[in-house]
């Protein structure tokens, strides 16, 4: 690992502890995590801002200007804008994605939640997340956040991944391993 890339994961870090201390401080930890996730969702939904946010030539006044419009039109915490604001003029906003991931896992785990997720063959219906939920809450005795994904590639089957725990149920997996047992032969 380059002393770049851990440059970047550790100082993405301690920025999302900053403004989880920040939020909670203020009373806005709920309001910032959401708006949190409302960039993240626009990092993920625009190819345009996405590379914005990763092009090294791109000024900080146009990133500023850029940002300004995206935080007035959705009127986010004064917070929120000074932290976005800062990473711009320190020259790390270029990190944002990180920062704000690992923001909403230092959220998740004060609440005591743990990550999961899950993958299925088929189209699952709204309560049948539920209740693969549910159930995994009971069996893991804590509170589960699941990010459910349609996986056509599986065949059939499930995959759920809690942490470094994984179930892989899915049919592609079986035949994955029939096939890993034939070349051994």
């Amino acid at each position: 690992m380059s002393k770049n890339t851990r440059f970047s994961i550790t100082s993405a870090e301690r920025y999302s502890l900053a403004l989880f201390e920040l939020s909670d401080e203020n009373n806005l930890l709920s309001q910032i995590e959401e708006q949190s996730l409302s960039i993240l969702n626009l990092i993920n939904q625009s190819e345009d801002f996405c590379n914005l946010i990763k092009d090294p030539t791109t000024s900080q006044e146009d990133l500023s200007n850029v940002i300004n419009i995206i935080l007035e039109n959705n009127k986010f915490e004064i917070l929120f804008k000074n932290f976005l604001s800062f990473l711009i003029q320190k020259r790390r906003f270029f990190y944002i994605e990180r920062i704000l991931k690992s923001f909403i896992e230092i959220c998740s785990k004060k609440r005591g939640e743990l990550r999961a997720e899950l993958k299925s063959a088929k189209e699952l219906s709204n309560e049948e997340v539920t209740k693969i939920t549910e159930e995994l809450t009971k069996n893991f005795s804590s509170k589960i956040k699941l990010n459910y994904k349609h996986d056509k590639s599986l065949i059939g089957g499930l995959v759920v991944q809690i942490g470094s725990t994984m179930v892989d149920t899915s049919i592609k997996n079986k035949l994955q391993q029939i096939e890993n047992r034939m070349i051994e032969a």
